[in-house]
């Protein structure tokens, strides 16, 4: 369990790196061309690691909806690439956290056909107002 946690966190410390590359990019260069590099580079990378791995996806088997988080993936960087440099890493970063965790709840009702419990809506409302603690402006 140790070593997910850890990777998860790794991760969040490189989107917070890669937002602050793409967001660079985003004013010299545009959203979309910045989420267009960043995709590029990271197919080229991915295609080198499968490679090297000696797997391949069989893309005849994949799910509609993949194509939907595939757009969505593109739309995510092209955003963060425009509002990152424009809000300041802290700010776009708490922004983009707290819809996430709102989506997760939405997805969570959703997929089980049920309201979160009391407990459960409390720690959101939580890690929300938490998260709205570095907007605050003294």
């Amino acid at each position: 369990m140790l070593f997910f946690v850890v990777l998860a966190l790794s991760n969040g410390l490189l989107i917070g790196v890669s937002r602050t590359i793409n967001g660079r990019l985003s004013t010299r260069r545009g959203a979309f061309a910045a989420s267009v590099w960043n995709h590029v580079v990271g197919l080229a990378f991915l295609s080198v690691v499968l490679l090297v791995m000696r797997i391949w996806p069989d893309v005849t088997q994949v799910p509609v909806a993949a194509y939907a988080g595939g757009v969505f993936g593109a739309l995510f960087v092209a955003v963060n690439s425009y509002v990152f440099p424009r809000l300041g890493a802290m700010s776009a970063a708490v922004l983009v956290i707290a819809g996430q965790v709102l989506s997760a709840v939405v997805i969570d009702c959703v997929r089980q056909a049920a309201l979160p419990s009391p407990l459960r809506l409390a720690g959101v409302a939580l890690v929300l107002a938490g998260l709205c603690l570095p907007l605050i402006r003294k």
